[in-house]
């Protein structure tokens, strides 16, 4: 394979113990591509889903950072710590833990919905262009107001006190580590995140991942490509257009697209993209719709 000889996305099952990162420039050099990011983190005790982008697919990337999220996490009880996870520093405990399945169903259940969370001092947001974990762990630490996320499901899978196992599928930006810490809170005994695992980074699951030795052992046989999901595909779920020779042609020399140009039936509004691909059903470019003037703006635009 050579540099830039391949667009498009693979899913990666994140070990415990590496940062994504490491992750991406591991794809990276396997896949000899120019380029490589992703499309959200994990901490580095986290597993799981990472989605990394080659190539040309890391101008997708914009489309897939606010997908929802699912997630398998361990919340353990009566412990809470400065990080709100257990790698951080005990902040307190409790060893009044005795709860029935029901009051814990009713505590978890509370955070169904939409809900204000506070993002955590350690992270990787940013106040004044400076991490907020590199301020907290100067003694600085900046904490920045509630926002609202939204928690579609949320199910307990397993208790065996201190420890529950459960399930949850959420917005983006939504921090596990702060929702344990909530739940302890709601409980009066504290919490902390002390499992987590990706299950799905909007619709890639862990289903379609490959495992670092896997990556590595399909790139030693050259087999590596065919794993990788085409740039039309990573956009399952954006309305599509098949351009025909004439629209093609107008797209790649940047020529101004309206709705004359037979993709109007996909202008419903401002935010409405539209992936437009050619005959060979490659993507060429992702348009919106700019309500008042009747155009589409070009999002990006890929070579052929």
């Amino acid at each position: 394979m050579t540099v830039h000889s391949i667009n498009g996305v693979i899913v990666v099952d994140k070990p415990a113990g590496i940062t994504s990162a490491r992750v991406v420039a591991r794809v990276k050099a396997l896949l000899n591509a120019g380029k490589a990011g992703h499309t959200g983190t994990l901490d580095p005790f986290a597993t799981g889903v990472i989605v990394c982008c080659i190539n040309d697919a890391t101008k997708l990337a914009r489309f897939l950072l606010h997908g929802n999220k699912k997630y398998e996490a361990v919340i353990q009880l009566g412990v809470e710590t400065d990080t709100q996870d257990f790698t951080g520093n005990i902040i307190s405990t409790c060893d009044k833990i005795g709860f029935s399945d029901r009051h814990l169903r009713t505590a978890f259940n509370k955070f169904k919905g939409d809900v204000k969370q506070l993002p955590p001092v350690y992270s990787a947001l940013k106040h004044k262009g400076v991490p907020l974990y590199k301020l907290a762990r100067k003694g600085k630490p900046v904490q920045k107001p509630a926002r609202q996320i939204f928690i579609s499901s949320i199910n307990i899978l397993e208790t065996d006190l201190p420890a529950i196992r459960f399930e949850v599928s959420c917005s983006a930006g939504t921090y596990i580590r702060t929702l344990c810490s909530d739940i302890g809170k709601v409980l009066g005994c504290g919490g902390c995140l002390k499992e987590l695992r990706r299950i799905e980074s909007s619709w890639f699951t862990i289903k379609e991942s490959l495992t670092l030795p896997e990556l590595e052992r399909l790139a030693l046989s050259n087999k590596l490509s065919g794993r990788i999901i085409s740039m039309a595909d990573t956009l399952q779920n954006m309305p599509e257009h098949i351009a025909d020779k004439a629209l093609t042609d107008k797209i790649i020399h940047g020529n101004t697209i309206t709705m004359l140009d037979g993709i109007g039936k996909h202008a419903k509004n401002e935010d409405a993209f539209i992936k437009i691909l050619d005959t060979n059903k490659d993507l060429i470019a992702v348009l919106n719709f700019k309500k008042d003037s009747d155009k589409y703006n070009y999002c990006c635009v890929f070579n052929k």
